[in-house]
Order: structure tokens, then C-alpha cells, then sequence
């Protein structure tokens, strides 16, 4: 629980009782909480949250009650969800709006792992611009969580994808998951525009943030679309938007996830797929490290620290 904004020591274990579900909310026991980095951004107070609270908003487990008007979701039934609050603990209360029903066959940790990354990926790569077969797209941090779920996505649709990777190591990861080449960070914009032939790629999807923002509209072809999606580098500072005209008529876009399953249906189709993908062996998931619920604030620095590849997950 948070008492107070911070670095990663400021998280702490506490022991409360277990709550009831209110109308519209389940009870479920945790089996598994995704780390993310909203997380990192919560704790800090980069995302200002009254105080105290409990982080996690991404997680999978077993329904133990459900409140009043819950129609759909039974005790025992297996779910998963994001955008929910309070997943770094053994039971938590969850909307039940907010979750889906985890297909037989699928892994309670995939589900947990792929809900928050999975969806973002899945918008990002259907719902921003409509990419065609043989778009080339740049995906910064190409060995993180979304970064490779994006990949396999957009190589899936015909997309060539360039990626950024900051080791050898996550750079064959990112290979892996079917990029085309790896840039370092050094020149990614003077690679990518050799890669294109002088033109620079169609999109760039951005979660790193300050570090690569301005380098990474150096890359986009006239016209091209900028997608700014994280800040693990710290956020963007304010720019002048005469900037995008002088290099190209350029577009920018700072989507969140949120604003992609705001309505029911959509979030049912979105994590249906997502959810599917996995069942079918094709998206797959790399768990990087597992914690103990203990270990929350070891997992922050980690990813704080840039020293992991793929999804984190507390196992309670």
C-alpha cells in the first residue's frame, strides 16, 4: 500500500481484512498482478491519486462473491481485467464491468500478463491509423512488454517493424518476435530513414518518451503519425506544434488504454481477441520475472532501472 509518493522503498506490505463486494463488484483472489509502468507513475505521484491507496491495475484470479446486479460472473469463474485498482494484494474488489472471463486452455499468469500490455498492443496496432501491408512502423523498447506484443501484431498485419533495443540480448528477443531490423538508440532516426530509402517509416510508437521524442520525429516520413503511448524515460516536455509542420505536416497522438475499452462491447472484442491469441499459440507471451507480493518494490526497480525484458508479474 502507498501512503505516500515516492520512490519504490515507499511501498509497503500491510495486513487489512478482506472487504465484501459492493453493488457491482467482485471479491477475487489475486493469483497474479502485472507490473507496469503507470504503476512506477502512480507511486510517484507523476499521476496524482489520493492517498493511501493500493497499486495494480492489471491482474487475473478466482471470483470468491460477487455483489448485488453482477449478471455474467459466478463464484469460481477465472477472470481477468485492467484499469481496475488495487491488484497488488491476495484479494482484491474489481468492477465488474472491467472484467473478461479467461478462456480454458489460457494460463491465469498469461492472463494477467497480456491484459494491460496485450490491449494496448491491440489498439495501438487496429485503432490508431489504418497500417497496410508493407508500412514500415518503428516500435521503441522493442524487448519490453508491449514492445513485443506489438511486434508480433504488426509483423501478423504485413507491417515491416524496426525496433529499438538497448542490449544484445533484448535485441534478439526482439528478432524473435519478427523485427525486421534493431537500431540502437544512438542513430535510430538516421538508420530508419537508411532502412526507407531517405523516406522514414509511416509510424512510430513511442512508451519510452523524453529520451527519444525528438529523434523519433526525425524518423517519420511526411505526414507520418507519432504515437506517444509511455514516459519510461520521463515525460515529454512541452514543444511547439509549428514543429510537426516543419518536418512534414507530421501527426502526434498521446493515446491510453482506458480510452479503448471505455464501452463494454468494445472492451469484450478487444480483449476477446487478445485473450484468443494466446489460446491459439500465435501471440506469445514472455513472462520476464516473477516476484512475491513482498517483493513489489524489487519489481519496480527493475523496471525502473531498465534491466528487464518482457512482462512482470506479483504472484500473491
Amino acid at each position: 500500500m502507498i501512503h505516500e509518493n515516492g520512490g519504490p522503498e515507499v511501498m509497503r506490505l500491510d495486513e487489512i481484512a478482506v472487504p465484501d463486494p459492493g453493488p457491482g463488484e467482485l471479491l477475487v483472489e489475486v493469483v497474479a498482478a502485472g507490473v507496469n509502468f503507470i504503476d512506477t507513475y502512480l507511486r510517484s505521484g507523476l499521476y496524482p491519486t489520493p492517498l493511501p491507496f493500493t497499486l495494480g491495475k492489471e491482474g487475473a484470479g478466482r471470483v470468491l462473491a460477487a455483489g448485488d446486479g453482477v449478471d455474467g460472473v459466478a463464484e469460481g469463474d477465472l477472470v481477468a481485467w485492467s484499469m481496475g485498482d488495487g491488484a497488488y494484494a491476495e484479494h482484491a474488489i474489481v468492477p465488474a464491468r472491467l472484467v473478461v472471463r479467461v478462456p480454458d486452455g489460457v494460463d491465469p499468469q498469461l492472463a494477467a500478463a497480456v491484459m494491460l500490455q496485450g490491449m494496448t498492443a491491440h489498439f495501438l496496432s487496429t485503432s490508431i491509423v489504418p497500417l497496410e501491408e508493407g508500412d514500415t512502423a518503428l516500435v521503441h523498447a522493442g524487448a519490453g512488454g508491449v514492445g513485443l506484443l506489438l511486434t508480433r501484431m504488426l509483423v501478423r498485419r504485413g507491417v515491416r517493424v524496426l525496433t529499438t533495443a538497448g542490449s544484445s540480448e533484448k535485441a534478439e528477443l526482439s528478432r524473435g518476435a519478427g523485427a525486421a531490423e534493431v537500431l540502437d538508440y544512438d542513430d535510430f532516426a538516421t538508420a530508419a530513414r537508411d532502412l526507407t530509402d531517405g523516406r522514414g517509416v509511416r509510424i512510430v510508437f513511442d512508451g519510452v518518451g523524453a529520451a527519444t521524442f525528438d529523434s523519433g520525429l526525425d524518423a517519420l516520413q511526411p505526414r507520418g503519425m507519432f504515437v506517444l503511448f509511455g514516459a519510461a524515460s520521463g515525460p515529454v516536455p512541452p514543444f511547439d506544434p509549428q514543429v510537426l509542420n516543419a518536418k512534414g505536416s507530421l501527426m502526434l497522438t498521446r493515446p491510453s488504454l482506458g480510452h479503448f475499452i471505455a464501452d463494454r462491447a468494445e472492451l469484450e472484442q478487444r480483449a476477446g481477441e487478445v485473450l484468443g491469441a494466446v489460446a491459439e499459440g500465435w501471440l506469445d507471451v514472455r513472462i520476464g520475472a516473477t516476484y512475491p507480493l513482498a517483493d513489489a518494490a524489487v519489481a519496480h526497480e527493475d523496471l525502473e532501472g531498465r534491466r528487464t525484458t518482457g512482462k512482470l508479474l506479483l504472484l500473491p
